[in-house]
């Protein structure tokens, strides 16, 4: 089962977590959500082992969502605790001064 949140609740997280963006570099250059880091999903979905560990909790995001849903699909299946930010960087842009 796939773990999503919807952008007004995860802009109301304060605890420290980790952000994966997996746009392209160029997009996260663009602008992206703080603290956040960029790992382009096709590297992700290559290498999972090379930046995530099994243990810990990643939030994913992408433009709308729809490929960090897919990414948390694959990756959730094999061990790993990925939850998806539906709406992905467009609902952030929309709700950040919320």
């Amino acid at each position: 089962m796939i773990k999503t949140i919807n952008m007004l609740d995860f802009l109301k997280i304060k605890e420290d977590i980790n952000i994966i963006d997996i746009r392209n570099k160029e997009k996260y250059n663009d602008n992206h959500i703080p603290n956040s880091i960029n790992i382009p999903y096709e590297e992700l979905l290559l290498q999972p082992s090379k930046y995530l560990k099994k243990e810990e909790t990643y939030y994913i995001y992408c433009m709308q969502g729809k490929t960090s849903f897919s990414v948390c699909n694959i990756l959730n299946k094999v061990g790993y605790n990925l939850i998806n930010i539906n709406g992905g960087y467009e609902s952030y842009i929309l709700n950040k001064g919320n």
